[in-house]
């Protein structure tokens, strides 16, 4: 059997994968996730320009470039670009496909940013390490690069155990196994309705500690300037399961 962390981000977000990841209104696409969002970018952005790495389907991009913001993205999955297209025009949104981790835009930017949870996305340290330099070739002196990014709930493991719960709604059951060897973790899917039949997709992940975020931050010429636990500002604690940190170039 393959690997999964053997497949291409290509493989990984397909056609049905794109077709299916906007949920207008609700979850990741909510008003209360997208508000405090939306308002904390368009405020580190100023009055320059925004690149997103990985802009998807343009959830986010999408409405900061409505409040004003020029923004500019970078993908690496067809078919999330084009779902993109349904909805904006490359004069609202331009949209250079690519690896977040290596691809370079022409411009140069007052803000970088990557959200909900898509650095881990990027399966080795060493291109995790070279996102951070790739964000710091875009920006002017000065400028940042904002992380989303969940905490591993190492601690949620018991002994012998090896994955953890990490969310139960209406329709969806997701759970993360964990190869704590080699800092991997892979989500587990579940979708279902009223009858018996269920749907299940999988996708890796490399995760990252905070403490190990901001070393990669360093070896990019980034400082920590903040962190907080969600979008609102909530104080980030031992406790908190995510974090949004803003990395200023020096």
């Amino acid at each position: 059997m393959r690997d999964l962390f053997d497949a291409s981000q290509d493989e990984l977000w397909d056609a049905a994968a794109a077709a299916r990841y906007d949920t207008p209104g609700s979850g990741m696409f909510a008003p209360e996730v997208l508000g405090p969002t939306i308002d904390t970018l368009a405020r580190l952005a100023g009055d320059g320009a925004a690149l997103e790495f990985a802009v998807g389907t343009g959830r986010v991009g999408i409405p900061l470039s409505e409040r004003g913001v020029p923004v500019t993205g970078v993908e690496l999955s067809r078919p999330m670009i084009a779902r993109l297209r349904e909805k904006v025009g490359e004069q609202t949104l331009p949209v250079v496909h690519g690896d977040m981790a290596t691809t370079r835009v022409p411009g140069e930017f007052t803000l970088v940013y990557l959200v909900f949870n898509t650095i881990a996305n990027l399966l080795t340290q060493a291109t995790q390490v070279e996102c951070f330099r790739n964000a710091a070739r875009h920006l002017r002196p000065g400028g940042r690069f904002v992380i989303e990014l969940w905490v591993p709930e190492l601690q949620a493991l018991p002994p012998g155990r090896a994955a953890t719960v990490s969310a139960v709604t209406e329709g969806y059951l997701g759970l993360d196994s964990y190869d704590v060897l080699r800092q991997r973790v892979v989500s587990h899917h579940v979708r279902f309705g009223d009858g018996p039949e269920a749907r299940i997709g999988r996708t890796p992940h490399r995760y990252i500690w905070p403490a190990e975020l901001d070393l990669m931050g360093q070896l990019a010429g980034f400082e920590l300037e903040s962190r907080s636990a969600d979008w609102d500002g909530v104080e980030f604690t031992a406790e908190s399961r995510s974090h949004v940190s803003v990395y200023r170039l020096a």
